[in-house]
Formats: C-alpha cells, sequence, structure tokens
C-alpha cells in the first residue's frame, strides 16, 4: 500500500545550481509610486530656460531694430482710399493739420537733415490739403531714406541724431491722431499706434555723444490759422515795444473820454442820452481793459525774449 503511493509521487527533476538563480527569494510585489508631476515640473522648468535663451539670443534684435522694417510698417498704415483726408470732418481736418504742424515745425532741414526734412514738410503739406495718395508715396520714401543714414558711416552722429529727431517728431505727430478718436473703420487709430510705437522706437536710438554737448535751445512756433512765425528774442523785444505803445495810447484815450463831463452831454431826449452815457462806458470799459492787456503783454514778451535765442543761431 505504501509501495504503490509512493510510486504514484512524481518529483520534478532537480535543477541546476547556478549563481544568477542561488538565491530563490519570495516574488514581494513592491509598489514603487511614480511622480508626474516632477516630470511636468522638470519640462516646463526646460522649456523656461530654452524661452529664456531664445529671447537672450534675441534680445539684441529687439532693442536696436532695423529704423527701415517700422517704417515700412508706418508707410503700410497710411495706404488709404484716394479721398479719406478729403472727407473728414472739418474738426478731424484741423486735427491733421495740427498734426502737420507737429512733424514739419520748426528748423526741420537742419534737425533732420536736407534730404529727410524737406520729405517731411512735402508730407505735412500733403496733409494739410487733404492729398492721401501724395502722402502714402512720400511715407514710403522713409525706410529708403533712413537706410542712407544708417548705411553712410562718415557722420555717424549726425546721422543718428536725424533718426533721434525724426522719432521725436513722430511721437508729437501721432498724438494728434490718437486725439482724433474712432472714424471709419479705426484707420487713424491704427495709423496712431504705429506711428507712436514707431516714434518711440526711433526716439530710443542711443545718441552718445550728443548727450555730452550743451542742450541747444529749441525754436518757439507762433502758429495763427494759416500764419506761423518763429519767435526769436528780437520778434519778442519789438512785439513788447508795441504792446508798450499800444497800451499808452489806449490809456490816454480812456483819459481823454473821462476827461469829458456827462454834464456836457445835451441831446434831444432821455433816450439818446441814456444812449450815449452807455456807449461812454463801454468806451472806458474797453480803453482801460486793452492798456492793462497790453502792458501784461509787454512785460511777458520781455521775460520771453530773455529765454529765446537770438536770431541767426
Amino acid at each position: 500500500m505504501a509501495t504503490s503511493s509512493l510510486s504514484a509521487i512524481h518529483l520534478p527533476p532537480p535543477t541546476k545550481f547556478s549563481s544568477t538563480n542561488a538565491h530563490n527569494f519570495p516574488k514581494i510585489p513592491l509598489y514603487i509610486p511614480s511622480f508626474p508631476h516632477y516630470k511636468t515640473i522638470k519640462l516646463k522648468s526646460l522649456t523656461r530656460i530654452s524661452f529664456a535663451l531664445t529671447d537672450s539670443s534675441e534680445s539684441p534684435k529687439s532693442l536696436n531694430p532695423d529704423p527701415r522694417i517700422i517704417l515700412q510698417e508706418l508707410a503700410n498704415a497710411f495706404v488709404l482710399p484716394d479721398d479719406y483726408f478729403r472727407q473728414l470732418p472739418r474738426d478731424l481736418r484741423l486735427d491733421l493739420n495740427d498734426a502737420a504742424f507737429d512733424l514739419s515745425n520748426g528748423a526741420v532741414t537742419d534737425e533732420c537733415g536736407e534730404e529727410l526734412g524737406q520729405t517731411l514738410l512735402n508730407i505735412s503739406r500733403a496733409w494739410e490739403l487733404g492729398d492721401t495718395s501724395t502722402s502714402a508715396n512720400l511715407l514710403r520714401e522713409l525706410p529708403l531714406l533712413v537706410g542712407s543714414l544708417t548705411n553712410n558711416n562718415k557722420s555717424g552722429k549726425h546721422e543718428m541724431n536725424d533718426i533721434f529727431t525724426l522719432g521725436k517728431r513722430l511721437l508729437s505727430s501721432s498724438r494728434r491722431f490718437q486725439s482724433m478718436g474712432q472714424y471709419g473703420q479705426g484707420e487713424l487709430q491704427k495709423i496712431a499706434k504705429v506711428m507712436n510705437r514707431t516714434g518711440t522706437l526711433l526716439s530710443a536710438s542711443p545718441v552718445t555723444e550728443a548727450a555730452n554737448e550743451e542742450p541747444k535751445q529749441e525754436s518757439r512756433m507762433f502758429k495763427f490759422g494759416e500764419l506761423q512765425v518763429e519767435l526769436t528774442r528780437e520778434k519778442a523785444y519789438i512785439g513788447a515795444v508795441i504792446g508798450f505803445v499800444f497800451g499808452i495810447l489806449s490809456w490816454q484815450l480812456s483819459q481823454g473820454i473821462q476827461s469829458i463831463p456827462e454834464s456836457s452831454l445835451e441831446y434831444a431826449n432821455d433816450n439818446a442820452l441814456l444812449l450815449a452815457k452807455s456807449l461812454r462806458g463801454a468806451l472806458l470799459a474797453m480803453c482801460y481793459s486793452s492798456a492793462i492787456i497790453s502792458a501784461f503783454a509787454a512785460v511777458g514778451l520781455v521775460l520771453l525774449g530773455g529765454r529765446l535765442k537770438p536770431e541767426g543761431e
């Protein structure tokens, strides 16, 4: 019975001993937690580093943009229908004239160079006349003119000053376009934004040698309608003398009117007498006010003349 039971038992053959399975420990499943956020943080940090390297490698271009590219964007913003400026309302046309004045006022040919300054003068005239196509064609010349300045290495200081002054003028003119508000499809606001960005980039151009020079006194312009007069020290003093003489004449006239007694006024009826007295009072008020205003104007022109540069400098 025992022999038959032992014969029924089949034992597995002995396994060969090797160094690889010398220790047959039980395989206990171990749970090793994974950290998905670690990979995300690592990827994000690597991405940020790559972006930082990209920005640092492109920073010289962003700090020193090509003036021709940004001026070409400005020229593209002025591609409008031929009658766009002529169809503007009267108040917007006045703002456009102010923008033209800010673009080319003063000694523009001396500050921006002969060729560039003359182009700015022609652009301002086109704006004043409402000539949209002419202004667009002239603005297309600005990238070429500025490109010729940057490519010429003979007088770098003057060229950078020309570009710097152009940026300042564009900034001042962009504020006029911005004050026009929304009109049509927003073309004026688009022009204001592009012109402001262009002026900011051009005026940020480094002018190292000009910073050491003495600041020049800016010329001041007097604008009354179509009349534009540059204010100088001599003109201010002449205006003060004229104001002083006019004030003396107004004062003498008021004294002459006041010396006439009211009792000497004789008229046919009381209504005429009342009218004469009212006219006499109005003339006295006008003469006294003219004398006072002339005195203040003369003093103001004298003070202004002391701050202006002499004519010819």
